[in-house]
């Protein structure tokens, strides 16, 4: 039924999408991105160059880089987001992706994307799940933290909504989709269990958290279509930065085509 939902209100929607529009507000909430084993100094401070003309949201990197990014991106409003906390894997002992997280928040992170260890999750250790997001939450405060579920390795959409459940239980400010580096990343259907997640804890609490799209999302008319889906699931409050971002290395140069 999910599925089915998913299809009916992204094909709906992408034919009421204005493409100047959706493609501004698109870059608008992008996470320019490159997280990539040959990454430099060098083509971190070209990306930011590209991240200050564009007017991207955020530009997003390795720990190592953060220190980079903010002084090639200081003045420009652009924020930097880190992973850290043994992404992509998260299966480091938690006081290493701790320690990972200040030391990125030091170097001038102003967002961390951390990924939950699928490994406790899959094995329904839950609490121990709901614990170490908890204790990454605290190791974060004052900066925006991003969850990464990744949504394509849990198995089932039940398992799907119940890692974004203890995401946003622990304060996560976002929850991401994945680290763009499984399988499956993003799709239709994950984005919608995703929205119908953020919908549900905002009714239980009245807090507003985000939704971060990210894998496999390289085209301008995919980003339309998620921002309509979006738009369907949750409405108009969450068409901005501040609750919405799409996560990719490629998206900007068709969306910047789009007309």
């Amino acid at each position: 039924m999910l599925e089915a939902r998913a299809a009916a209100l992204f094909t709906r929607a992408v034919r009421g999408v204005a493409r100047v529009a959706g493609r501004d507000l698109a870059i608008a909430c992008l996470d320019l991105t490159t997280l990539e084993g040959d990454d430099t100094p060098e083509t971190v401070r070209a990306l930011c160059a590209r991240a200050r003309s564009a007017r991207v949201a955020a530009v997003c990197v390795y720990p190592t880089f953060v220190d980079a990014a903010r002084r090639a991106l200081a003045g420009s409003g652009v924020r930097v987001a880190a992973v850290a906390g043994a992404f992509p894997s998260g299966h480091s002992p938690l006081d290493v992706r701790v320690s990972e997280t200040r030391a990125a928040l030091a170097a001038g992170a102003d967002e961390i994307d951390a990924v939950i260890d699928r490994g406790a999750f899959l094995a329904g250790r839950y609490d121990e799940v709901a614990e170490e997001l908890a204790v990454l939450r605290a190791a974060c405060a004052g900066a925006t933290l991003k969850v990464i579920v990744e949504a394509g390795e849990l198995g089932s959409y039940a398992a799907l909504r119940r890692a974004c459940d203890l995401a946003l239980a622990a304060g996560a400010d976002f929850i991401k989709t994945s680290t763009g580096k499984s399988a499956i990343s993003t799709t239709p259907p994950i984005a919608l269990a995703m929205c119908d997640a953020l919908r549900a804890h905002r009714r239980a609490t009245g807090r507003c958290a985000g939704l971060k799209l990210a894998g496999g999302i390289r085209s301008a008319g995919a980003a339309l279509g998620y921002l309509a889906l979006v738009k369907e699931a949750l409405g108009d409050d969450w068409l901005h930065p501040a609750r919405l971002r799409f996560g990719a290395s490629r998206l900007l140069d068709d969306l910047a085509a789009c007309a």
